[in-house]
């Protein structure tokens, strides 16, 4: 009784380590591509190209699949904002049911 208790609480406590790993890896990807996207010579496109570069080498080309941005105006210039929608991962890295939708965002000054 005890030991299936502790096993099945191991289990909880390694999917929400895994979950929260994803999500982090998933912010931190949106962020830099949105950071790289406002850069002069660069454009959003670039910014979504390194997010997905990033996701794919970090975790898996299947958590890329859903990267977006849009611009927000601002006072002080624009805002680009990039989302990123992939699917909560259960047992390990294989996407399951439920989504997970993180955004990072750089201002692009004028």
């Amino acid at each position: 009784m005890v030991s299936s208790l502790l096993v099945v609480l191991t289990f909880a406590i390694m999917q929400l380590t895994l979950l929260v790993h994803v999500r982090n890896t998933l912010i931190d990807a949106a962020s830099t591509g949105a950071r790289f996207g406002v850069l002069e010579d660069r454009t959003a496109q670039d910014g979504v190209a390194r997010t997905r570069a990033l996701i794919d080498s970090s975790l898996s080309s299947r958590y890329a699949q859903g990267v977006h941005y849009r611009y927000e105006t601002e006072v002080e210039g624009q805002v680009l904002t990039i989302t990123v929608r992939a699917q909560v991962p259960v047992l390990g890295l294989v996407p399951g049911v439920g989504q997970l939708e993180v955004t990072g965002g750089a201002y692009e000054f004028e």
